[in-house]
Formats: C-alpha cells, structure tokens, sequence
C-alpha cells in the first residue's frame, strides 16, 4: 500500500484580494505534494477559505451586500488565482458550507456533553466576563498581550472594554500537557513545529497561557457565523478560529465527529498530517488552541499535526502593508511573466521559514540564469546538436555513456534537501542542486565541444555519449523540477518527444524514472522550441 501524505494550509480570509504571502503559501504547499504524487504516494491537498467573522460582516455592511455574496465574490479571487498558478488541490474548504456547519455544531455538542464526575462539562463552561477586545483579532486580551508601557500593541488594532456572557474552551487545565507533548516530541526527533529554531516560541507561548478560550460571540453584535446548537441556548455564535481550525477536519475524507475516536479510515491519512501555515498565526491558534482541541476529541499525543512555519515576504525589510501601500498582487504578476516564473521565485529565493526581501529584479534575475541561461540553454543544446550530427536519434553505448558524477550528486543532493524527514524541506536548495545538473552539462558542452568531435571520424563513439548524456541529463533534471514547474516539465518531455501519451498528465512524471538510462538506444528527439525565453529586466 502506498504510503500517505497529507497537507493543508491556512484557509484565507476572505476580507481582501489575496496578496503575495498567500501565493506563497498555496505554492509552497503545492509544491510538496506534488513531488510526494512524484514518489507515488497517496496525496490528499487540502486548502480553501475561512469566510465568517466580524471584520467580514463589517465589510460587506461597507459595501451594502450580504455577508454571503461578499464573500462568495472574494472567494472566486483566490479560486482564479490558484487556477491561474496551476496549484492543484484535492479538497477545498469553505466555512460556510453546510458540511462544515455540520461538523463544527456537532463537536461544540459533543464536547458539551463529555461531563466529569461533577456532572459538569470537562471542555467548556458559560461565564460573564470583561475584558479588553482586539477587534482586529476578535479576541479578548490579557495583560501579557500589554507592551513594556502597559498599552496594546499596534499588532491588536483597535481595543476596547468589554463585558458579556459566553461559552469558554478549557485550555489552561491542558497547559502542561501540551509543554510535556512539546518535549516529548523534540526528544523523539520529531518536533510539533518546523523549523525547530520556532519551538523555543510556541513553548514560551504555552509558558505564559493564564486564561481559557472564549469560543463564542452574542448573536446581537455578531450575526456572521455558526449558531451554537439550540442546546446551549439562544444567542451565540461560534468564535471565527474554533470555526476555521475545524476545517482541517471536517473536510478531510472519512472525518466522523461522533465517535470517542477518529475513524481508522481518517486517520490512516491524518497520521501524516503537516500544516502548512505563516508564522502570524501559529501562536496561539495552531500551536495552543488546535492542539488541545483535538485532544478534546480524542486525537491521540502522536496523532497532534507537525506545523510546517513560513516567514513571510517583505520590502526592505518591512512586512507588506495596505496602509503603506507596498502590498504585492500575484495576479498582476503572473500575468506579467507567467506563472512558472512566479512559482520558481516564490519557493526558490526564500529559506522555508525564513523571511526574505521580495524584488522584481530577482525575478527576472533568477528566471533569466537559471531557467533560460542554464536550463533552456541546455535542451536547445541538446536537441540543436543532435539533429545537426545525428538527425535527433540518441546512440547509447553504455560503456561510453555512465551517469556523470555531478549528475549522481545533484539528485543525491535535491532528494535530501526536499524530503528532510522530520525537518524543514529546504526548497530553495533542492532547485538550485536540480539546477546544478544543467549547469554540469553546459560546462560539459564547453569542455568536450561536439562540434569538434563530430569532425573527427575517430571520436563518433565520444560523440555519441556526449550527445546522450546532455539529453539524458535534461530528462532527469525535468522530473526532479516538475513539482516546482509542472507545466515546463511538460514542454520539455515534449520536445525531448517522451512519453507523449501522457502529454499533459501528472503521471507522465515519476520519481523512479528518475535513474539513468531512460532514454533508450535509437531514441528519436524532437525539435527544439523556446521554451525559457529571457524576460527583460523592468524599468527602474
């Protein structure tokens, strides 16, 4: 049986156009299980939109429209970009389907009745309280959210008192329990949080928990939302991230809330869960809340999800802002130079869960070297040279054509770089050893100069394996890249003229194939088209 994997990301909310840190992410994550569909395994691609919340229904009371169309319309943005950067999905959620609706009452119920010996529910109780509020959050605040000055800080947005009744999830009864997981999880070598240097944080976060959850809203401020079940009373709605966290369950296949256990059907894909997410939210919703809430519905210690942390993309060392004005549309970017450009930038200039600096001009510089300098500059060597000296057909002689050794290392390299384990998949370093391969073979060209060879009756056998190693070295470096660029990926078996009944088809591409020797003997090429044509440098 194949082996599983299971990844989702951060479901956008749907208050705004997406921006660059979104394609990222969606890219990141796209990448990955695409080259985990390459090793064969059974991939479940999970990603989608968090559509309820306050700022939501204050937006679309701004643009005089129900909550409903408001979103449906900013939805279809991101559903047009992620088929416009050919990010393949395999489910998608929304908060406002009714399958979700479901699924989200049902466990508020669920843990509503798992009562203690006192009778009493073990996960949540009702209370009055007061307290400062982020509205940009949409969360009470405590005093350790206080800057050294005593004030909110700037990240919380708009703060005020406020006192109302509503149901609160247990968290601080389970605060050890998570610091102990943390450890235990470390210890194993498998820490919750990747890359480890964010363990430190989420664990200082835990550290400092003081209070519980606040899971819901009254219905007279908050409309737009999930209604808790008639049984707990009228007049709540549920709290935007207990909504939104669900997702990851509610939409995943064979997902029952009933059950004291997750069926066995869901968790032999859960087991290999990681959460793709933006290091903004990963304290406290995913490394505090959602731990402990599936530890609430019965998620076993070793079945908690590992969380795969991002940085994020800023302009000269500042984070994107709307108010400054230096927010980045993918959309306009694909547009400009394609998708693929976009997605070899997006995952190949940026350490996984560092931050960098976006620039155009190392768009078009790391498009310009690597894919039409290096790459593209290799198969039209390959194909160009090969029709001039042996009208496109490959002679392999084995004893004159082993494998190369830096194309041995390159793969050898690009293997541990994207499929670490129980660490970061270091993408940008699987590229550039991908990329390493077609650099060898150019400097290979330069070094052996079939064009003098092909002069010399004497060296035809030389010739020969120069001729198949430099189309046979493309071949392997279009497999290890398609994850990356699946649609070049394509034109480069089409012009190599393999495979072409899969023309257009994941499973035209595949790991194992990825040995030396593919192309066989009297192997008859194609014709060489443009297929990386140099993009000219934007204006200053």
């Amino acid at each position: 049986m194949a082996e599983t994997f299971f990844i989702t990301t951060a479901i956008d909310y749907t208050n705004g156009a997406p921006h660059i840190g979104h394609a990222y992410e969606k890219v990141l994550a796209d990448v990955l299980a695409r080259y985990h569909r390459l090793k064969g395994d059974e991939v479940f691609f999970l990603t989608g939109v968090d559509q309820h919340g306050q700022k939501v229904q204050q937006s679309a009371e701004k643009q005089g429209v129900a909550p409903q169309q408001f979103v449906d319309g900013i939805t279809a943005k991101f559903v047009a970009l992620w088929e416009k950067l050919n990010v393949r999905y395999d489910g998608w959620a929304a908060t406002t389907d009714e399958k979700h609706k479901q699924c989200v009452r049902a466990i508020l119920q669920r843990l509503w009745d798992d009562k203690g010996t006192d009778g009493q529910s073990k996960w949540l109780y009702k209370k009055s309280a007061g307290g400062y509020y982020s509205v940009r959050q949409e969360q009470f605040l405590t005093d350790k959210e206080r800057g050294p000055d005593g004030e909110f800080g700037p990240e919380w947005g708009e703060v005020e008192f406020r006192e109302e009744e509503n149901f609160y999830f247990r968290l601080l009864n389970h605060k050890q329990w998570l610091l102990n997981l943390i450890d235990a999880r470390s210890a194993a070598g498998k820490p919750l949080v990747i890359p480890e240097f964010r363990v430190g944080e989420l664990r200082n976060a835990v550290e400092k928990l003081e209070g519980d959850l606040c899971i819901s809203r009254p219905a007279t401020r908050l409309q737009w939302g999930i209604p808790f079940p008639e049984s707990f009373g009228a007049g709540f709605v549920t709290f935007v991230w207990f909504d939104a966290l669900v997702n990851y369950i509610s939409f995943a296949p064979g997902y029952d809330p009933a059950p004291a256990r997750p069926p066995e059907e869901f968790l032999r894909l859960w087991r290999s869960i990681v959460h793709v997410i933006g290091k903004d939210i990963m304290i406290p919703a995913h490394g505090v809340y959602w731990p402990i809430m599936l530890k609430a519905l019965g998620f076993a210690d070793e079945e908690i999800p590992k969380l795969l942390v991002h940085g994020w993309w800023n302009i000269s060392g500042a984070k994107m802002s709307k108010s400054l004005g230096n927010v980045i549309d993918p959309d306009v970017l694909a547009d400009k130079y394609g998708a693929e450009a976009v997605r070899y930038y997006l995952v190949g200039d940026i350490a996984t869960g560092k931050d960098s600096d976006f620039s155009e001009e190392r768009l078009v510089q790391r498009f310009n070297t690597d894919l039409a300098n290096s790459l593209g500059n290799l198969l039209n060597r390959a194909l160009n040279m090969s029709a001039k000296y042996r009208e496109g057909i490959l002679n392999r002689r084995d004893a004159e054509t082993p494998c190369p050794e830096f194309v041995q290392k390159g793969k050898a390299s690009y293997l541990s770089q994207i499929d670490a384990g129980s660490g970061e998949p270091l993408l940008h370093q699987a590229i550039d050893s991908a990329i390493n391969i077609a650099v060898g073979c150019n400097q290979l060209v330069d070094t052996e100069k079939p064009w003098a060879l092909a002069k010399d009756p004497a060296q035809a056998q030389r010739l020969d394996a120069v001729l198949y190693t430099l189309a046979e070295s493309v071949r392997i470096v279009a497999i290890l890249l398609s994850p990356v660029l699946p649609k070049a990926a394509h034109g480069i078996f089409d012009q190599l003229n393999w495979k072409t009944e899969l023309s257009g088809k994941d499973e035209r591409f595949r790991l194992a194939d990825a040995e030396w020797g593919g192309l066989p003997d009297g192997h008859q090429l194609g014709k060489p088209t443009p297929l990386f044509p140099r993009i000219e440098a934007p204006a200053a």
